[in-house]
């Protein structure tokens, strides 16, 4: 018997082993990192990590242990907290949905910003634990309080739950500021990836609410702003990148979007959306919105093949303005707060930060706009990493510090 029980340990070291040397060999000496990020060393071994996790995900997804989501989440939030001494932090639920309320330690009668903070993480990894650190040192460096929404993700919560549920947190949150010591007058959203754009369509949702404080400001951290065009420049230059690459997208994109992934091809050719749909968004989304300086990398213009009509039955959904708000009409675009949009160079997602800006100016609503040249999607979430800390997640946290200090 033990025979046989070493001999089914050896086997498993061995596929463990085998696994771990065929990420490595795929991905660390393979993928691309540009010479304009720092510690492009760092960033492979980070990537190398991440794809491993996302490997093993797929293989207990396969042997239908846990799903890949379920396991990166779990394997993420297993090393423990760091608490400042200087920051209070109160888990609780606004009904069934996990918030953590951080707040300055310091007592004061002063009233104090408030920033409700959804995380990233493609609806699918990302977790009120991943983004600890982050809202943490806003809510000390700001002299902000802080609350985190724990939304409901993959795989069992699919759009628009996500979006449901930090917009019901949201409406929680600014119906009791009193009761946090928040000032109404400066209540903020502030998101990063999916959570940036959850942000744009909670600000959106909320500009007709007479009976809530109104929104002070927006904060878009690197967000996902459209779903319609795969071809943008950024894109193009950007989509084998760490952190965010094209294999790591196509797999959470349909799953978070509830549509089959076998219509990757279809999307990317632009053949899931009609000729006429084109034609109507092109005034906000084609490439002539941006400057020409973010095109220099490389980028060729795909004009959309002929509708699959199959696919666009299937695919609509990405006209769904909560999953788009980048093209919601103009009629609430215009009644925007003062917006603080934070873009990273080597971002897939770059473009819906400048498209977005754009349309933000052109209506009127103020907009402070910081470019990371040195940056990559999901930089921001390495702020406490330590060995794999970025720079460039200081600067934007200094940023962000900066503007809310200025409302």
């Amino acid at each position: 018997m033990w025979v046989l029980a070493l001999i089914f340990l050896a086997a498993d070291c061995v596929f463990s082993l085998g696994v771990t040397l065929w990420v490595i060999c795929s991905q660390f000496f393979i993928v691309h990192i540009p010479a304009a990020i720092g510690h492009p060393v760092k960033l492979r071994v980070l990537h190398c990590i991440f794809q491993l996790l996302v490997t093993w995900g797929m293989i207990f997804e396969k042997l239908r242990i846990c799903s890949m989501p379920q396991f990166i989440r779990f394997v993420h939030d297993l090393p423990p907290l760091k608490y400042d001494p200087d920051v209070v932090v109160t888990d609780f639920r606004f009904g069934t949905i996990p918030v953590k309320l951080y707040q300055p330690k310091a007592s004061t009668c002063t009233l104090k910003p408030g920033i409700v903070y959804y995380h990233g993480g493609v609806g699918a990894v990302g977790s009120l634990k991943t983004h600890h650190g982050i809202c943490s040192r806003l809510c000390k460096e700001s002299d902000s309080v802080v609350l985190a929404v724990g939304y409901r993700q993959l795989p069992k919560h699919k759009f628009p739950v996500p979006i449901r549920d930090c917009l019901v947190a949201t409406i929680h949150f600014l119906k009791s500021l009193g009761a946090y010591g928040v000032d109404p007058a400066r209540v903020v959203v502030c998101g990063d990836s999916l959570g940036g754009g959850i942000a744009t369509v909670v600000c959106q949702k909320l500009v007709d609410r007479p009976d809530l404080p109104r929104i002070r400001a927006q904060i878009l951290i690197y967000a996902s702003l459209q779903a319609l065009d795969l071809q943008t420049p950024s894109f193009q230059q950007s989509r084998n990148i760490p952190l965010l690459n094209w294999s790591f997208a196509c797999y959470c994109f349909p799953q978070y979007l509830d549509f089959s992934s076998s219509w990757r091809e279809v999307i990317m050719k632009g053949a899931h959306l009609p000729a006429k749909v084109w034609e109507k968004y092109r005034k906000w989304l084609g490439p002539e919105n941006i400057p020409e300086r973010f095109k220099k990398r490389g980028y060729r213009p795909i004009p959309p093949e002929p509708v699959n009509e199959a696919a666009y039955l299937e695919v609509s959904v990405v006209l769904d303005v909560m999953c788009s708000p980048l093209i919601a009409e103009d009629d609430v675009v215009s009644q925007l707060p003062e917006t603080c949009i934070v873009s990273c160079e080597y971002d897939a997602l770059r473009d819906d930060s400048l498209l977005y800006k754009k349309r933000l100016e052109d209506l009127g609503v103020p907009v402070t706009w910081h470019h990371m040249k040195d940056g990559f999607h999901g930089v921001l979430t390495t702020i406490d990493m330590s060995f794999f800390h970025f720079p460039c997640s200081t600067r934007i946290l200094n940023a962000l510090v900066h503007f809310i200090k200025g409302l």
